[in-house]
């Protein structure tokens, strides 16, 4: 007889256990999509796709200064078409490994810093700032040191979770570690990116306006989202939260909002 491992079975066990539960939950978000098809399109427009893929390439002018803070390993704009527009990017991170673990040519400078104690050199066209303002204590500081970037005319664009989304009330309920151990076992593949310690400060499209206009930035546009992927994984929680979605945004307008984008232009 052909001997085996006495753990094997167990092994095996497991495996059939995880591959069920991953099915389940791909079965989830399956109808968790159906649903979100009933709604109106303003509630399934995802900002981070957006920002990304329309108003990224739109604001990304030939031979201009860029910013990208908070982008570390993952730089806002590839290396390729940084080369094909000659743009100069300057890559600012409060950690250092990240900025260092960045694709080749993907900066042409490196500033390793807290974002909120920096002071620029005003001579930026563009900064880029995805998903970091949530991260940061003072919010007000960082948008200073943002305006501090930019020549006058200069524009940034900012992708923000907002305060008010359920995802971040929970967020800022939960203990750090039981927080990584949910996202990570939900959600795998954010393993690489997400996890980081989450304050909002001030994360609402109203206070941002108004924190932005205190340091000379003007809002040309504030566009708001109402769509996230969070409670996909569980039909039951994802239409509960999408009604109750749907019935905050009757009440609070535009402070109900899941994420938004600011385009800032410096005074």
């Amino acid at each position: 007889m052909r001997w085996r491992p006495f753990w094997l079975p167990e092994l095996l066990l497991t495996l059939l256990h995880m591959t069920a539960a991953r099915r389940f939950v791909d079965y989830q978000a399956k109808l968790s999509l159906r649903f979100d098809g009933l709604l109106p399109e303003g509630f399934r427009l995802d900002g981070n796709r957006e920002f990304l893929d329309t108003l990224v390439p739109a604001f990304v002018q030939p031979r201009t200064v860029v910013y990208d803070v908070g982008g570390g390993k993952n730089p806002v704009v590839a290396p390729q078409r940084k080369a094909e527009l000659g743009l100069r990017v300057i890559g600012l991170d409060i950690d250092g490994e990240e900025l260092a673990s960045a694709p080749a040519g993907a900066y042409d400078q490196t500033v390793c810093a807290d974002i909120s104690a920096y002071r620029g050199s005003g001579d930026g066209d563009l900064v880029i700032c995805q998903a970091l303002l949530e991260h940061v204590r003072d919010t007000g500081a960082t948008l200073r040191a943002i305006s501090s970037l930019l020549k006058p005319g200069g524009r940034a664009l900012i992708f923000v979770p907002s305060r008010n989304a359920v995802y971040a009330r929970l967020n800022l309920l939960l203990p750090e570690a039981l927080k990584r151990k949910i996202l990570f076992a939900v959600f795998p593949n954010m393993r690489r990116d997400h996890g980081f310690p989450a304050f909002y400060d001030r994360c609402t499209p109203a206070e941002f306006v108004g924190m932005a206009a205190q340091h000379s930035l003007v809002t040309e546009d504030c566009r708001l989202y109402f769509q996230s992927d969070y409670f996909r994984f569980c039909f039951p929680l994802h239409a509960a939260w999408r009604l109750w979605v749907l019935l905050f945004r009757l009440f609070a307008g535009r402070q109900a909002a899941e994420t938004f984008t600011l385009i800032l232009r410096k005074q």
